[in-house]
C-alpha cells in the first residue's frame, strides 16, 4: 500500500517517483463554495483574501463560517495528486474534505468533521488531527503536493521544496465523495495558487 512508509519512501526522490502511480488532476476552485471574504482569480486557480466581504448570492454550497473554498474536482475512486504554491500565503490550511461537509455554523477542521488537512500559521506547521499535532519541518515549503489514494484510504502531504514527507492520514476506506479543500486566514494570509498540471 502507498500508506506504509519505509525509509527509502521518505527519501528525496520519492514524491517524484510516486507521481508515476498517481494521476495529476487539474484542480480548479469552485466559486459557488467560496467564502465571501475570498477573491478567486486567474481562471479560478488562485485564491486571495479580499479587503472586505463581497455581497455574494446566497448559495447552499457556500462555506460561510471559515474563509474556505473547495475545488471543483470530486473523487470517488482512484489515485490523484495536485500541487499548491504556498510561497506567498502567510497562513493556510490545505487538504481534502468530504463533499457534504457542513457549510454553515461553527466548523472545526478535523477528520471527525470530514476534513483531512495540514496548517501553516505564523511559521509553525500543524496536522489537524484531534488534538492538533505540531510538525517539525526542516524547510519551509513553497509548494505542497497532496496525494490521495482513495481505495487505500490515505492522504499524504509532501514538501516539494526539499521533497520531504510532511504527514500521511491513513484512515481506511472513505466510502464518500471527496473534494480538494483550501482555507486562508483573514489578516494573515495573502494567496494560494494551484500549480499547473505537468504535461503528460
Amino acid at each position: 500500500s502507498f500508506c506504509s512508509f519505509t525509509g527509502w519512501q521518505k527519501a528525496s526522490l520519492y514524491p517524484d517517483w510516486r507521481k508515476e502511480f498517481f494521476q495529476a488532476v487539474n484542480v480548479i476552485l469552485d466559486p459557488a463554495t467560496a467564502h465571501a471574504a475570498l477573491v478567486l482569480s486567474e481562471g479560478n486557480k488562485c485564491v486571495t483574501c479580499g479587503e472586505e466581504s463581497q455581497d455574494l448570492p446566497k448559495d447552499p454550497q457556500r462555506l460561510n463560517s471559515l474563509p474556505c473554498v473547495l475545488g471543483h474536482s470530486v473523487f470517488t475512486s482512484g489515485r490523484w495528486y495536485w500541487e499548491v504554491n504556498v510561497r506567498d500565503s502567510g497562513a493556510w490550511d490545505l487538504g481534502i474534505c468530504r463533499s457534504n461537509v457542513m457549510r454553515q455554523g461553527k466548523i472545526c477542521v478535523k477528520p471527525e468533521n470530514g476534513f483531512w488537512a495540514i496548517r501553516s500559521y505564523k511559521n509553525e506547521y500543524w496536522v489537524l488531527t484531534s488534538p492538533e499535532m505540531q510538525l517539525s519541518l526542516k524547510e519551509h515549503p513553497t509548494r505542497v503536493c497532496i496525494f490521495l489514494d482513495y481505495e487505500g484510504g490515505c492522504i499524504s502531504f509532501y514538501n516539494m521544496t526539499d521533497k520531504s514527507h510532511i504527514y500521511t492520514f491513513s484512515q481506511g476506506p472513505f466510502n464518500v465523495s471527496l473534494r480538494p479543500f483550501f482555507r486562508l486566514w483573514l489578516g494573515y494570509s495573502k494567496s494560494l495558487t494551484i500549480c499547473p498540471v505537468p504535461n503528460a
